[in-house]
């Protein structure tokens, strides 16, 4: 009898568990010039503002250029907003409004990461426009979001349209190298007591086939996002000749290390950004899923089963995740090196913190023969509320512009400048304003990144819609 009434629990449970009412969200028409907008893109792409962590790898003239590029792009903008350079290639725009009292801030960066030229099919920096598609590095990761951002402040004010309260615009050109021009403008902020009510960085997309048994298209905004850590394992031996090993040499001993560490994950923690997505996409999921994602209490053991065996996306949304990405031993194939070393890449749930997950590695992989040291840090992020004007401007405009999409919040895997604010708000959000193919997402960080121009002019509709709401 026991068995039937828990069978019964999760089969009404599992019925209830459908898709919430949502009010169909039909945004009025918007109108700009399309063509200006993919053009002011191009202009932007030929710009090879790729950031190196050794500065003097890098050509700061080309910053410069598309710094000095924005004022013909964009005029209505400098027209009418104040402007300023920040330490570090910080932008900062203030466009004033009725009001000050709740302002937004709309963020991207600038700078992108290198490129293999050679194994490009078109050149990254000339911005190739071709069938529909404009082909450059920074199209996608972020150079789309500040034109999207820029070409519609520029369109509005050109309609002489006045915001209710200020908006303010922030771009680093050091994202992809943990710069500190976002630090630098929330300090502005700080001193300044400036206190936003809604911020948006690049983070989620629409997208499609990305959580189990659901088929609609995926409005995905982060709330949250994940932390990051390098870290290095040193093995030190005396070395010698590879033809009389010792059971164990200094490379035996990390490749242990590192099939412990994937043997032994971390725990899976369910937060409040992945439960929310669990929430609300997976009522729009096939009856199994459903049956899942409406009873973890009883299903959860099975869920992180297939998480930890099927790795990916979902099995990042649950835990901390370990990465071993690079490993260095001897110069020659016959000699046993007298130090070797690898290092892991970490993702840290929302649940763990730097030191915890420090202490955990050493833990695990128990031998005192293995020094373990911390190379870089960031705890995760705050996470965001979601009962607030912040999010449903997002949240309104996503559904708008993209009609049909599920809206839902997400915990974000990578690492953003947006973790910054989180010491002056609680409203950060996470959306890059694109919708994206698997192909396409691939292409960020990696060769032929890629944009179809209508992705640009979306871009510039989504933010006309947000900025219309602030």
């Amino acid at each position: 009898m026991l068995l039937i009434a828990l069978l019964a629990v999760i089969l009404i449970r599992t019925a209830l568990f459908r898709p919430k009412k949502v009010t169909a969200s039909k945004g009025e028409d918007v109108s700009f010039d399309g063509e200006r907008a993919v053009e002011a893109l191009r202009e932007l792409v030929r710009c090879k503002t790729v950031s190196f962590a050794d500065s003097s790898l890098e050509d700061d003239g080309e910053f410069q250029k598309l710094i000095a590029k924005l004022p013909y792009l964009y005029p209505n903008v400098f027209a009418k907003c104040s402007f300023e350079e920040l330490p570090d290639r910080a932008l900062l725009f203030k466009w004033q409004g009725k009001s000050r009292v709740a302002p937004t801030v709309l963020m991207a960066h600038y700078d992108v990461v290198p490129v293999d030229e050679a194994a490009w099919e078109k050149p990254p920096f000339e911005a190739v426009l071709e069938d529909g598609v404009i082909w450059g590095r920074g199209t996608l990761d972020t150079k789309a979001t500040l034109n999207g951002v820029l070409f519609s402040a520029d369109t509005l004010i050109a309609k002489g349209f006045v915001p209710e309260n200020d908006i303010y615009f922030a771009f680093s050109g050091g994202e992809e190298i943990n710069g500190r021009g976002a630090v630098n403008i929330v300090d502005y902020f700080v001193h300044n007591k400036i206190e936003p009510a809604l911020v948006l960085d690049e983070g989620g997309a629409v997208v499609e086939n990305v959580f189990p048994g659901v088929k609609q298209k995926c409005g995905l905004i982060g709330i949250a996002e994940k932390g990051m850590m390098n870290v290095e394992y040193t093995c030190k031996t005396a070395g010698g000749h590879a033809s009389a090993p010792k059971p164990h040499t200094p490379v035996g001993l990390l490749s242990a290390a590192c099939c412990t560490m994937e043997m032994n994950p971390f725990k899976a923690h369910l937060t409040k950004p992945v439960a929310m997505m669990f929430d609300t996409l997976g009522r729009h999921s096939t009856f199994l899923y459903r049956m899942i994602f409406a009873n973890m209490w009883a299903f959860g053991g099975i869920l992180d089963k297939i998480c930890r065996k099927s790795g990916g996306e979902l099995n990042a949304l649950m835990r901390t995740t370990v990465a071993f990405t690079q490993m260095e031993g001897s110069s020659a194939p016959n000699v046993i090196p007298t130090e070797a070393k690898m290092v892991s890449n970490i993702r840290l749930n929302p649940k763990d913190t730097l030191e915890g997950a420090l202490e955990y590695i050493t833990h695990i992989v128990g031998n005192k023969e293995i020094d373990i040291n911390l190379l870089y840090g960031v705890n995760p992020s705050r996470i965001s509320r979601t009962d607030c004007e912040g999010w449903e401007k997002v949240a309104s405009a996503v559904a708008s512009t993209w009609q049909g999409t599920i809206v839902s919040p997400y915990l974000m895997v990578q690492c953003s400048d947006s973790r910054h604010y989180g010491r002056i708000s609680d409203r950060v959000y996470r959306f890059s304003a694109m919708e994206l193919t698997s192909e396409e997402r691939a292409t960020v960080h990696g060769n032929n990144e890629r944009i179809k121009v209508e992705t640009v002019k979306k871009a510039v509709e989504f933010y006309i819609r947000l900025i219309k709401q602030c």
